[in-house]
Parts: C-alpha cells; sequence; structure tokens
C-alpha cells in the first residue's frame, strides 16, 4: 500500500490486514515499531478534533518527528498551492504526509508527490481511515460482515463517510441502506433508500450522520428545523425501543446532540460512538505503520 486516498483502492483483503494490525495494537500483541528518522506533516484545510488528534497519538506512538504545519500561519496565506506546499515538505524531508482539504480529490493534483499520503477526508469525497475504524469496531462487534444489515441515516449528499462505507462494507458482504431527507440524498452511490421507521427493527447497524450546514446552500440552512429533522430522520427513543438487543449505534462525530440522535442515546448500552473514536487511534497507526513498512521494503 503505497498511500491511503479511497477506499475503493483497498482490496477485502488489505482491508481485512489493516483491521488486523489495528487489533494486535489495541491488544498489545506486538510491540510498537519506532520509526525515530522518520518525519510527518498533518496538513488540515478544515476544522477537525477526532481526525486530526488521533492521527497525532498514532504518530506519536510509532516514534514519529512531527513538524508543525498550520495553515493559518503558513505559505497557504500567501498564495501558495497544495502542490507547492506538499513538494516543500517532500523537499526538505518529510517522509509521509496526512491530509484534509476541502476539495474533493484533491489528491489529483498530487501525482507529482513522491512520498505517501494519506487522505484524512476530502470535501464531500472520501474519508478512509473513517471507513476503516467503522469497519473495526463492527468486525469487534460481530466478527463478520457478510449478511449485516446497515441502516446509514442523515445527509448522505455531503457525506464523505457514506459513501467510503457504502463501498467497503457492500464489498465486504454487507446491506447498506440509506435514510434522507429527499434534498439530501445521492442516486449515484447506489444504495437503496428505505424509511426508517420501516426498518428500524431490522437492521444490525444503525449509523447516524452529522447534518453538515457548512456545505449547505444558505438558504437550506436557513429553514432547517432540528426538532423536525430528529422527529423524522434522528434516533429517539422510540426508535431505539424498536432495535434488535445486539444492534449497535454508530457514529462518525461531532454529534449534535437531539439532532442527529437524543442525547441519552449517545451513551446507551448499545452505542458503539465513543470506540469508535478508541479504534480510530489504533487504525490509523496500522495504516501508517503498513505504508511505511512497504516504503522501507
Amino acid at each position: 500500500m503505497e498511500h491511503l486516498l479511497s477506499m475503493e483502492d483497498l482490496s477485502t483483503t488489505e482491508i481485512e490486514q489493516l483491521i488486523s494490525r489495528a487489533s494486535e495494537f489495541k491488544a498489545r500483541k506486538s510491540d510498537h515499531p519506532k520509526y525515530n528518522d522518520t518525519f510527518v506533516a498533518n496538513l488540515f484545510f478544515e476544522n477537525s478534533t477526532r481526525t486530526k488528534s488521533s492521527f497525532l497519538v498514532a504518530e506519536q506512538k510509532l516514534g514519529l518527528n512531527l513538524v508543525d504545519f498550520e495553515t493559518s500561519t503558513s505559505s497557504v496565506q500567501k498564495g501558495e498551492s497544495l502542490y507547492d506546499t506538499c513538494k516543500t515538505l517532500e523537499s526538505i524531508g518529510v517522509n509521509l504526509l496526512v491530509i484534509r482539504h476541502p476539495n474533493n480529490a484533491y489528491y489529483e493534483e498530487l501525482r507529482n508527490i513522491n512520498i505517501p499520503i494519506v487522505n484524512g477526508g476530502d470535501g464531500s469525497g472520501q474519508h478512509p481511515t473513517q471507513s476503516l475504524l467503522d469497519l473495526m469496531t463492527i468486525y469487534e462487534e460481530y466478527g463478520y460482515f457478510k449478511g449485516l444489515k446497515v441502516l446509514i441515516c442523515g445527509d448522505i449528499k455531503n457525506s464523505r463517510v457514506a459513501r467510503s462505507n457504502y463501498h467497503s462494507l457492500t464489498a465486504l458482504g454487507a446491506e447498506v441502506m440509506f435514510s434522507s431527507p429527499p434534498e439530501w440524498q445521492d442516486e449515484s452511490i447506489g444504495a437503496s433508500y428505505v424509511d426508517i421507521d420501516e426498518v428500524i427493527n431490522q437492521v444490525d447497524i444503525v449509523m447516524l450522520l452529522r447534518v453538515q450546514h457548512e456545505r449547505h446552500h444558505k438558504s437550506e440552512v436557513s429553514t432547517f428545523k432540528a426538532q423536525d429533522y430528529h422527529q423524522q430522520y434522528g434516533l429517539n427513543q422510540q426508535r431505539y425501543s424498536k432495535l434488535q438487543s445486539h444492534s449497535i449505534i454508530m457514529h462518525p462525530a461531532p454529534v449534535n446532540r437531539g439532532v442527529e440522535i437524543a442525547d441519552p442515546l449517545v451513551e446507551a448500552s448499545q452505542s458503539r460512538i465513543f470506540k469508535q473514536m478508541e479504534n480510530g487511534m489504533y487504525l490509523r497507526m496500522a495504516v501508517i505503520d503498513t505504508i511505511l513498512k512497504g516504503r522501507k521494503g
């Protein structure tokens, strides 16, 4: 694995290997490799708590040297292109780049960058490490993917998580359904759209998505009513009571409590939201370790 840009670039075998490696790190079944003379830069052009912090902890556990980079104090403010920023970091000896950017498929302009790139999220395109940590969480729960029924609810059109998870879960044999307001549906992904109340008692996993107002037209934001959305598409107590006893709740976070999911359900017994966050650090360790080991080989 040279880069990690999209879930569509990974085979099911590679997905399974990454989950296995992350599980080893989590169980402390192997010593952490130490990349003492290896440098990484995290280029986050969008705000982030979980993804950025998770990468930082993963990198430090692997003994990587972190190169300080903040868009607000970089030459990006002087008009420097993403390509030139990355080429500069490559030239001074950075060995790996983690990038989050608001443009879909930003990495297409980075073809001549000669160091690995890990996609930390591209616009409404893909978020491969989020998908992988979701898969790890699901695998911990069930031990398999084939035949699982997964309902993804919310802002599908603007969600890189929905795209990444649809491709990966479908490839692994799960049945993925979407539930969304008509204006936030995206037929190009290929999943079927269902009424949440018709399937809530049948699914194994219900995954809620954040309403991404920052990607909406101003008119959508001004007319949005959180309470109405919660009643029609959110996970409320009534829907929670209909879940099968083995079913789990997931959310990529940040969570808008009382919008996508009722406040008390965020940490309910069937919720795995904070488990996802925990698994994210180990999974990102596995991704970085796999890429850097491949470079050495």
